[in-house]
């Protein structure tokens, strides 16, 4: 540790529980070639339109969108006045808001790679055993017979709330035995709901590694169970890059450009990584060297901070610089990072930078109070990007972006929210106003 601390003097501030950006030294830089390309993130958007008709048929509120499970862009000007005003700084170009804090089914990101995983699974085994062809309509899979095929098998995933939410409401859904493994951090309300839905849930006093621990070690002993490897699984990232497709036409619907005279930020909260890095890596594929993406993590969980800075990737923990991992934004309340998603976004990640509690609770309320939207704490982590980004210039100058940053689209990835219980928001947004 002493060395990692002479080698990058930054940790000082990160251990000292300060907020903290760091920017990426090897972004732009030619990298190995990766496995992963367009054409798999083509493939999994097709797989997730085969299913459309099934979600339509058993989740009605996607109904209107023909079993599509997306989020709307949400341009909120209000909000980018109150972040100029709360720290008095001017953010040239618009700002917006990817709404996946409303995504139907489980109302966050997880709603993406999540279901994406389990459908992907599902169809495996449907095809495998003749049920099912890629020419049906998939429709079918709501009826009687397949949800007695799919309780055979079971499903397991390790989460802090919102991951095992989608896992267990799309498993238990098509009939899969199910059970998600929860840390300390799960909020009470998500463990009750998939109760309710009739899934396992086990808890446990630790933090998210153990329970992704655990959930791994008990999935390996029975032949029957598919274990959800947030950490390492390329299916679950694929889910994700899908947002950059769908994300590409929302853009061009709204008339907005991206390429060099007119930039595109994108702020995108970060726990382990699986998520906001399939989101990012979508979007570099779709719009290259035009695209900025920053990853935001709590100030008392900043993993993916130190496994990109140090190159150590998930053979450090924010344990190991004395860190708690103790933060309100329980979704991103992780203290070792994905060191395969680390790895990925090596030359493609422009920075990460850290954020405190109370921030989020601030701009929680002030996005309220401004634009009428409720997201939950960790969602909010985003929020501060835009404000960095023109309270410091280092990176905007080292890309030399600056002529073009009237023109520039910054995009705010709120990545839950919508189903927090009334009561509770209520909670959140008190804290926020006592700021």
């Amino acid at each position: 540790m002493k060395e990692l601390l002479e080698k990058y003097p930054l940790l000082e501030k990160v251990r000292a529980l300060q907020e903290t950006s760091w920017l990426n030294p090897h972004y732009g830089l030619t990298a190995d070639q990766l496995s992963l390309t367009l054409s798999d993130v083509v493939e999994a958007s097709e797989r997730l339109a085969r299913f459309a008709p099934y979600i339509a048929s058993v989740f009605p509120e996607t109904e209107k969108q023909q079993g599509l499970i997306e989020s709307p862009l949400l341009r909120i000007p209000r909000m980018k006045a109150t972040l100029q005003r709360l720290h008095n700084v001017t953010i040239p170009g618009e700002l917006y808001l990817k709404a996946d804090s409303h995504l139907p089914i489980s109302g966050s990101i997880k709603a993406r790679g999540g279901i994406y995983e389990v459908l992907a699974h599902a169809e495996r085994l449907a095809l495998s055993h003749g049920l099912l062809t890629r020419q049906d309509n998939y429709a079918k899979l709501a009826e009687p017979r397949f949800r007695s095929f799919f309780s055979q098998f079971k499903i397991a995933v390790g989460s802090t709330g919102n991951l095992g939410l989608s896992i267990g409401v799309m498993s238990a859904q098509l009939g899969f035995r199910v059970t998600v493994h929860m840390s300390q951090e799960a909020k009470a309300w998500k463990k009750e709901l998939l109760r309710r839905k009739g899934v396992t849930v086990i808890e446990y006093p630790s933090d998210y590694s153990q329970a992704v621990e655990q959930g791994r070690a008990q999935a390996a002993l029975d032949p029957h169970c598919y274990f959800v490897d947030d950490e390492n699984s390329v299916t679950l990232f694929l889910g994700y890059a899908v947002a950059a497709l769908r994300l590409q036409q929302q853009l061009t619907s709204q008339g907005i450009v991206v390429d060099e005279q007119h930039p595109l930020f994108v702020y995108l909260p970060c726990g382990v990584g699986g998520g906001p890095g399939g989101v990012a890596f979508g979007l570099k594929l779709l719009f290259g060297e035009h695209v900025h993406p920053f990853f935001a993590e709590p100030m008392h969980s900043p993993c993916m901070l130190l496994g990109m800075m140090t190159e150590l990737h998930d053979e450090i923990a924010v344990q190991d610089l004395g860190i708690d991992n103790l933060t309100a934004a329980d979704g991103l309340a992780v203290g070792r990072p994905s060191g395969f998603v680390g790895r990925v976004m090596k030359t493609l990640l422009s920075g990460c930078y850290t954020v405190s509690d109370d921030q989020l609770f601030q701009h929680l309320h002030h996005l309220y109070e401004s634009e009428q939207l409720a997201l939950e704490p960790s969602a909010l982590a985003g929020m501060r990007g835009p404000v960095l980004l023109h309270s410091d210039h280092r990176y905007v100058q080292k890309q030399k972006l600056s002529p073009h940053m009237q023109q520039a689209t910054h995009i705010v990835w709120g990545t839950g929210g919508s189903m927090v219980p009334a009561h509770e928001m209520a909670q959140y947004q008190a804290r926020g106003a006592a700021l």
